[in-house]
Formats: structure tokens, sequence, C-alpha cells
């Protein structure tokens, strides 16, 4: 009867870990896309960059205004499944700003 825990256990605790590497990759690629954007590089191109950064599924949204650049990222996470299946996808979100440099 333990052996079923343990595994639902460290089932729940890979979750939690990949939901962490999803919000740092998801911060990454808001970073990144604020800076190529800021940079004067093609919005187009930036969002590529942000979309290889990220999680698969990551939608990337941006707002230049005032001198500034505000990306804001957000990436779909499911559960692992099996006994986590009624679990419904977890949304990541994660934003930067950056200052739009002179050319």
């Amino acid at each position: 009867m333990v052996l079923p825990v343990l595994v639902a256990i460290t089932l729940g605790l890979v979750w939690l870990v990949t939901l962490a590497v999803a919000q740092v990759r998801v911060v990454d690629a808001a970073r990144e896309t604020a800076r190529a954007i800021a940079r004067d590089e093609p919005a187009a191109a930036a969002v590529r960059l942000g979309e290889r950064v990220g999680p698969s599924g990551s939608r990337i949204t941006f707002d230049e205004a005032q001198g500034l650049v505000r990306v804001h990222v957000v990436a779909p996470v499911t559960g692992p499944g099996g006994v986590f299946g009624f679990l419904p996808p977890v949304e990541v979100q994660g934003e930067a700003v950056a200052a739009q440099e002179e050319s």
C-alpha cells in the first residue's frame, strides 16, 4: 500500500519541478523578446526568439510606449497524467520591461 502513495507523491513533486522550470523559461522568453525589440530588431524576429526560449505553446504579446518595451508571455503546463490526470493545465506567466535603445 505504501508504494502507490510514494509513486503519487513522486509524480506530484516532478510536476512541481516541471512548473518551476516552465516559469523560469517563460521569464527568460519575456526578457529575451523585450531586449530584442528594444534593440530595434524586427518584432517578428524577436517573437520567434522568445518562442524558441519559452516552453512550447507560449503566447507572446508586447507593447511599446514612452520609450519602454513591455513583453508578456503565457504558457500552458499540463499535469503528469495518471493519478493526476484530473488536474487542468496550469498557465505560467512572465513579464519583462526594457528601455528602448537609441539608434
